[in-house]
């Protein structure tokens, strides 16, 4: 049943004083803070997850300068999901074998991470959505930001929800349901690491002009429940070196919290150069270390996560504001490196964002630019916390692990200690997908099949995260030329996609295996858990992710 499309019926629209896209920490943050200058401003927030929560993916342990702003008295309401402090905070270097434990006196002070707390993000997001309901603020989960709306002028007017009941032949289902049009007089994007909609807005505005070029790392995380006798709540571990090779920068985490659960995490940066490294079989053999395998032995996995984080801080953070909008978040680039945090920083610059709307709108503005929110991160706490870390990041990409770490801790110390830095302010250079080296010009990686128990393959993985898509829907992986994965990228990287992919999404078929003959390329959209690696990592920049059918996607608890 149904019929192709030939002309779609117009949208319905709505209107309001503020449209938000993406119910995460900074998104929802942006709302609360709207609500409590202005009660009687009219805000929504779209979520493309099936609830606030659903795709949010974060170690974490939690700074509270964030919500200590939006929500002071956040500790005393028994709703708030974060219980646990952080008592026990060890770094180490890890060998194949053993750990070395770093002394706690070498760590800058911004690294200490006792006054934080771990607990889950997802389950944040989920309190800061019940407190912004709270305050009349409409909450529409499954709506996917699909098209921004323009004006005659360029400037933002809003954002259009992406239609519902398309076939993929192109046809449209008996349940098809055209998208809403969600104007605003001011467009708040919240969408998290490489944002669909920001990445046109960047482009659109030219806001990335004046700023180096975004890093990105990806990050897994599995959540466990361990052995009560293993468990101790508040325990924060970190670490660097093995399994990675010193020229691939990354490390993992550890925390324990609520009641015996761990999260366990790893982070490789995505500007390494070895097209046959696999992030996600990097993070098992890490799992697969004596001292991880012995913490989780006698445990339970319950889910599994990844996802992209931005890396570029400081020099990365692009323009914010532009006509009708502004960005925040992740989206924005304001990740903390070194303390593996952003969340604290996220849901500050939802409040800038929602302070600097508020009083335009009180000055009977509207689709212009926030100029004071974009001129002020710098100064805020935002700023302060990125700008004494700036070049942790290229240190460890230029000299490697062993020479580049410490030079960066190094430099957090001048900061700290003296407010300037020996290398003033360092460039990232190229952008991650340039940073792969062809096939020959490398070592290839052989990784052997791992027996610990601790050890997972990415179509169990992908099981236990709860993504679901609706099968007959258009694909939301998109190939600018479908050509290029088989004619370029097999025979100059071995197209690296069926390895960064955490999810088994690509894959390189052959009809004759045996003669490794008549090569096809394969996505499997319906495995994505929405990391967005792929849009980052291929080299020839030749795949573009978009929002599939609302609410599709993983579906994470407690993550």
């Amino acid at each position: 049943m149904g019929s192709e499309i030939t002309e779609l019926p117009p949208r319905e629209g709505m209107d309001y004083d503020v449209v938000i896209v993406g119910a995460g920490p900074s998104g929802l943050a942006a709302a609360i803070r709207l609500k409590q200058i202005s009660p009687d401003l009219s805000v929504v927030v779209i979520e493309k997850g099936s609830e606030p929560g659903a795709h949010i993916l974060s170690g974490a342990v939690i700074d509270p300068v964030g919500l200590d702003r939006l929500l002071p008295d956040w500790r005393n309401n028994d709703a708030c999901p974060l219980k646990t402090q952080v008592h026990e905070d060890n770094f180490f270097v890890f060998t194949e074998t053993g750990a070395i434990r770093l002394p706690n006196f070498l760590m800058p002070k911004l690294m200490n991470n006792h006054g934080n707390f771990v607990g889950s993000l997802g389950n944040v997001v989920r309190f800061l959505a019940s407190e912004a309901e709270n305050l009349g603020v409409e909450i529409y989960p499954g709506f996917a930001g699909a098209e921004i709306l323009y004006g005659d002028s360029g400037e933002v007017l809003g954002v259009a929800t992406g239609d519902m009941g398309i076939a993929k032949d192109g046809h449209i289902k008996d349940s098809f349901t055209r998208g809403m049009e969600l104007r605003g007089k001011y467009t708040i994007f919240a969408e998290g690491a490489r944002g669909s909609l920001t990445k046109q807005i960047l482009a659109k505005y030219d806001l990335c002009a004046k700023s180096e070029p975004q890093k990105f790392g990806i990050g897994f995380k599995e959540l466990w429940r361990i052995p009560k006798d293993k468990h101790k709540a508040g325990l924060v571990q970190h670490s660097f070196g093995w399994p990675l090779d010193p020229d691939t920068g990354g490390g993992s985490f550890l925390y324990h919290f609520d009641e015996d659960l761990v999260s366990i995490g790893f982070v490789v940066h995505l500007n390494y150069s070895n097209p046959t490294l696999s992030p996600f079989d990097e993070f098992q053999r890490f799992k697969a270390h004596p001292k991880v395998a012995a913490m989780l032995e006698g445990g339970e996995r319950l889910s599994y996560g990844a996802r992209a984080l931005t890396e570029g801080g400081w020099q990365s953070v692009p323009k914010l504001a532009f006509p009708g909008g502004a960005l925040v978040g992740c989206t924005a680039g304001f990740m903390n490196v070194p303390r593996i945090k952003g969340s604290h920083n996220a849901i500050l610059s939802g409040v800038f964002a929602a302070e600097a709307a508020a009083k335009a709108l009180a000055d009977g503005r509207a689709h212009d630019e926030l100029t004071d929110y974009d001129a002020g991160w710098r100064n805020s706490e935002i700023g302060r916390d990125l700008k004494p870390v700036r070049n942790v990041k290229p240190l460890w990409s230029t000299y490697g692990t062993y020479i580049g770490a410490p030079l960066g801790g190094l430099d957090m110390w001048t900061n700290e200690l003296f407010g300037f830095s020996f290398f003033g302010t360092l460039a990232h250079g190229k952008p991650d997908y340039a940073a792969l080296k062809p096939l020959a010009e490398i070592t290839p990686k052989v990784y052997q099949k791992l027996s610990a128990k601790t050890v997972f393959d990415k179509l169990s993985s992908v099981f236990v995260s709860n993504t679901n898509h609706e099968e007959d829907q258009p694909a939301h992986l998109k190939l600018t030329d479908p050509t290029i994965p088989i004619a370029q990228n097999l025979p100059r990287y071995g197209e690296p996609a069926r390895l960064y992919c955490p999810a088994g999404v690509y894959e390189v078929v052959y009809g004759d295996e045996a003669a490794k003959a008549d090569p096809r390329f394969v996505i499997n959209a319906q495995n994505c858990v929405h990391c967005k690696t792929c849009d980052i990592k291929d080299p020839a920049q030749n795949i573009t992710w978009v929002p599939p059918e609302g609410g599709g996607g993983p579906n994470y608890p407690n993550m």
